[in-house]
């Protein structure tokens, strides 16, 4: 039986414990404001509200404060294995540009190369629908094998009909040729990894026998629009401390994001079968965020799930805009929620069955607030009226005692809680000289203030979307797997208008009965319904380019070696190769 690191259990403990404090906090502010003019039934469910809401905060909060307090370190290894154990690169595909993902695994086979590693094998693992797209691959892939001359290296296999989706895809290679090799690293379409960091993660896999899945946490590159930048600069910036502070609270029992991640073949084969839920879509059928599934299923097994924050050169691309970041989060919604119905599945360790328990609140904490908000305008409505003269014949009137310093505390802390870990990330960037890759300390700082202000504006309308999202499951409604939108991203007015008509008419409505049934929030309410009702033109401006200095990332001024690769790769291909010259593939 594996034993956790010392001190894990405490750490976990400290963490909910603080969680908890804050949440009671909150209630208990509330609760003290409700009573100023006399508690009613409706401010103990505000009260509750605020709980929950804020518990889920303060959660947050905390990671990001063990994150501050650590330092990623590289776990230690005996004598430096070789890292040339039997190791396969899987880019699972559907409906992709494969000119593009291609040039990816053409420019990690450059990368490998240069390490010295030229014995490491690509799987493309199709699942493209369209006969046209998968014509486009096979011709494409001979290309590849032609200017890798790796014709014993790389694979292509289209499956016939996509059983499972990705999850699905991945199943069907190792069952089938997952024993011919020890590693498997699983990739995205969008995924770029360096040859260095490939072959470190197959050191560590070869010095940690136990180790099942290892995680990396991977960087937003190459975003241009003004919302993509604001992501990129959030995964570079403010993603490692929060991560760090998962990694230290989820310990061998660590989470799997699906991709940029290295498993075990044998213990993924013993381990990872997924089943198929009983009933149908959204909460049956195939398992649709299988990736936390097949983390918990490894850790039932006693396989440690790592991630090791401190390795570099794991990269991604995002969303350019809004709509984009919300058809991928409306998948996720719904897996997340499927989740329910594996909470008592047996075997599973306590913390794989809290994490699915945060994935899910991950999606329904905006209820919360959104309920929050509906029974504080409602409240005036149902509150019953003030007696200012309680005592008959007493002539002078009573005027309850003013409660708005509580109620102004608790709005502070609750924007804390939001704010903070940001802001002390960017004070300790400046005074541990970590700030320079990002354009030094003040640009740093001003890219925080900007990404805050960003975020403030955003957040309204990505609630908005994620609330769509939960009501169209719990309704019964399967979102599918839809294709990833890459790209440019540049939406116009008229489809920010399409795609957004229905937040503005809900931000109207809000704000109208605020001003009627409670205008004394109407103060509160504007930053939360001012972008509501603006949210085409925030569609459209946030996915037009940015050019402005802030959110520089490191990857900007100093591109990876991997991504200068696939550049070069990419520009040379986008010339139309000879037909001639291009061996067949058959899929």
């Amino acid at each position: 039986m594996l034993r956790p690191f010392t001190g894990l259990y405490a750490l976990r403990s400290l963490a909910i414990l603080l969680s908890l404090v804050a949440g009671l906090g909150a209630f208990w502010l509330f609760m003290q404001f409700g009573r100023s003019d006399g508690l009613e039934a409706l401010d103990i469910i505000r009260a509750l509200l605020i709980l929950i809401s804020t518990l889920w905060l303060a959660w947050g909060a905390v990671q990001a404060l063990i994150g501050l307090t650590t330092l990623p370190e590289t776990p230690p290894m005996p004598p430096r294995p070789e890292g040339r154990s039997r190791t396969i690169i899987l880019m699972p595909v559907y409906n992709e540009d494969p000119r593009v993902s291609f040039a990816r695994l053409a420019a990690m086979d450059a990368s490998l190369k240069a390490e010295g590693a030229d014995y490491l094998h690509f799987a493309v693992l199709s699942d493209t629908r369209s006969d046209a797209i998968a014509a486009e691959e096979q011709h494409l892939f001979a290309r590849l094998l032609a200017e890798t001359n790796g014709a014993k290296r790389f694979f292509y296999r289209r499956r016939s009909a996509n059983t499972g989706k990705k999850a699905g895809n991945i199943e069907d290679f190792i069952t089938r040729s997952g024993a011919g090799y020890d590693f498997a690293l699983i990739l995205d379409a969008d995924s770029l990894m360096e040859g260095a960091t490939i072959l470190e993660m197959v050191r560590r896999m070869e010095a940690e026998p136990h180790l099942g899945l290892l995680q990396t946490l991977p960087k937003v590159i190459r975003a241009g629009s003004r919302f993509g930048r604001a992501m990129q600069f959030s995964a570079s910036f403010f993603s490692p401390v929060f991560a760090r502070g998962l990694a230290m609270m989820q310990g061998q029992t660590g989470p799997f994001w699906g991709h940029n991640a290295m498993v075990r073949t044998r213990a993924f084969a013993e381990s990872c079968g997924l089943p198929v839920l009983r009933g149908a879509p959204p909460f049956g059928g195939h398992i649709m965020s299988h990736d936390y599934v097949e983390a918990a299923l490894l850790a039932r097994q006693n396989w440690i799930v790592r991630l090791d924050d401190d390795l570099g050169g794991s990269y991604e691309e995002g969303p350019e805009n809004i709509v984009d970041h919300a058809k991928r989060d409306r998948r996720w919604c719904q897996g997340n929620l499927q989740h329910s119905r594996l909470l008592l599945a047996p075997g599973l360790k306590p913390w794989s069955r809290f994490v699915f328990v945060q994935g899910i609140m991950a999606y329904i904490a905006p209820l919360f607030w959104i309920g929050f908000l509906t029974a504080s305008i409602l409240a005036p409505l149902l509150a019953d009226p003030i007696d200012y003269f309680p005592e008959p014949y007493w002539p002078f009137p009573y005027f309850p005692p003013s409660e708005a310093s509580k109620a102004i505390g608790l709005a502070i802390g609750i924007f804390g809680l939001l704010l903070l870990p940001k802001i002390l990330i960017a004070l300790r960037a400046a005074l541990r000289d970590e700030a320079a890759p990002f354009g030094g300390a003040p640009v740093a700082f001003a890219s925080t203030i900007a990404e805050l202000l960003f975020s403030s504006i955003t957040a309204p309308i990505l609630l908005m979307y994620a609330t769509r999202s939960v009501f169209q499951v719990l309704m019964g409604r399967d979102g599918g797997w839809p294709t990833n939108n890459r790209g440019d991203g540049r939406l116009s007015l008229s489809d920010a208008y399409a795609a957004s008509n229905w937040i503005t008419a809900t931000g109207l409505i809000v704000t109208l009965a605020a001003y009627l049934f409670a205008p004394h929030l109407i103060f509160w309410l504007l930053p939360v319904g001012l972008p509501m009702i603006a949210a085409p033109v925030v569609l459209w401006w946030s996915s037009q380019p940015s050019k402005s200095p802030l959110m520089r990332v490191p990857s900007e001024s100093h591109p990876p070696p991997v991504a200068t690769l696939h550049d070069a790769i990419l520009e040379r291909w986008s010339v139309p190769s000879e037909p001639e010259t291009v061996a067949h593939v058959q899929a």
